[in-house]
């Protein structure tokens, strides 16, 4: 984690390290990396091509909706799999079972013949990027070269993987809507089968270069993920990043019903929408931690992201617009702060910290997509907007009431984590 004193930070930007440069990095990881980039793709994939979909399958806007839901329902309770299935077939055939999961059941999307089909296409599809997602981090940081002039600098062993991580994070939420307007104006079924042979590609990527990394001297059980959340920090964290989750995903599943316009338009709006989530997550919050600490820029961009959601959901047609683009940046910036948080507040190995974390928040991913368009139908097409905001303000205040036992656990553990990964406090 970054500190938060005050200071230039050239020498410490992993971007002109020169010979020790974030970008000179094994083949695995980037093997890994660009599989990941296609993982997150299939997320804001449908995006563009969403009132294409309720049209051809002559289904309802919470109908189709579902897509998130089963989606992200799935791939939350597969986190408690995902560390448990690792740790018994290696890191490597994990990646892999993933990939091929993705290819079969974002094939059989493109095939489907009913909403339901493709709802439940879906949920393998969120199985398979489960896999794949919650091990490629861990893949990654093994795997990355640390940069900086020792291995215990801020951009050693984790924080490196997290820039690559968050790199392919928004590199893939950018040009998921982008593929999808572009294959989905010619066909809504195209973009599924677009990501199946994208995915392919990732998977023999992998299969060439990626060797097997070590197993864990521990083989983690299904309930350790559940376990670890018993720590304090780690479940502040993970109830924080619920709410904020909720606010998330509104903006990805029901904003393209709001905005109704064709595929190229709203591919185009989330496209610069994902540019911001890459640039702000990679490059401007690791500044701003450093600036204000961890926790100062998590609460602040809560609330402003909180006010530009009332804003999108009252404002004209063409501030609607401007606020979906701009909050890709804020977040951008939650994104690199809560995985840095969940990786560095607990005692409990990161994979398994991870898990339980992420078991937590995707749950609100899955909830956002079903019962924003539900609370469209019950009251207007504003409330939606409103309820995102609140989520994202209790985000804030955990953020705030939960503040001193963040630090100090994040502190206790900082020694243990200094010279592996450069995890340090996260506040002042």
């Amino acid at each position: 984690m970054r500190s938060s004193g005050h200071g230039d930070g050239a020498e410490d930007d992993p971007f002109e390290g020169g010979g020790a440069s974030i970008l000179r990095q094994p083949k695995a990881v980037w093997a890994t990396a660009g599989a990941s980039v296609v993982a997150f793709m299939g997320i804001g994939l449908v995006d563009p091509i969403l009132p294409s979909i309720a049209k051809g399958l002559h289904a309802s806007n919470s109908q189709v909706s579902l897509l998130f839901t089963s989606y992200f329902l799935i791939t939350a309770v597969a986190m408690l799999v995902t560390g448990f299935v690792s740790s018994r077939i290696g890191s490597r055939k994990t990646l892999l079972a993933g990939l091929a999961l993705v290819v079969v059941f974002a094939a059989l999307s493109g095939m489907s013949r009913s909403v339901g089909q493709l709802v439940g296409f879906r949920a393998g599809w969120g199985l398979g990027n489960a896999l794949f997602v919650s091990t490629s981090l861990a893949v990654i940081v093994g795997a990355a070269n640390p940069v900086g002039p020792a291995r215990g600098s801020r951009t050693g062993g984790s924080a490196v993987a997290i820039l690559l991580y968050e790199s392919a994070l928004g590199l893939g939420m950018a040009c998921g809507p982008l593929l999808g307007a572009v294959l989905g104006d010619m066909k809504w079924r195209y973009p599924f089968f677009g990501t199946a042979v994208l995915m392919a590609v990732g998977f023999l990527a992998i299969t060439a270069f990626l060797k097997e990394q070590p197993k864990p001297a521990r083989k983690t059980s299904l309930l350790d993920p559940v376990r670890a959340l018993g720590h304090g920090g780690l479940a502040s964290a993970a109830a924080s990043a619920f709410f904020y989750n909720y606010a998330f995903f509104t903006v990805l599943a029901f904003t393209p019903f709001v905005l109704n316009m064709s595929p190229y338009r709203s591919g185009g709006v989330f496209f610069a929408w994902g540019v911001l989530l890459a640039v702000f997550s990679v490059l401007v919050a690791p500044r701003l931690q450093h600036r204000f600490g961890s926790l100062k820029v998590l609460g602040g961009s809560l609330v402003l992201l909180a006010a530009d959601l009332v804003v999108l959901g009252y404002g004209s047609h063409t501030t609607a617009i401007v606020c979906t683009i701009a909050s890709g940046a804020l977040i951008g910036l939650n994104n690199t702060v809560y995985t840095e948080l969940a990786l560095g507040v607990s005692d409990a190995p990161r994979p398994v910290a991870s898990a339980g974390y992420n078991f937590v928040r995707w749950f609100a991913a899955a909830a956002a997509p079903f019962l924003a368009p539900k609370i469209e139908e019950w009251t207007d097409v504003h409330i939606p907007f409103v309820v995102a905001a609140a989520a994202a303000v209790i985000g804030a205040v955990i953020v705030a009431v939960r503040r001193r036992a963040l630090t100090l656990e994040a502190e206790e553990l900082a020694p243990a984590h200094a010279t592996e990964d450069g995890v340090t406090v996260f506040a002042n």
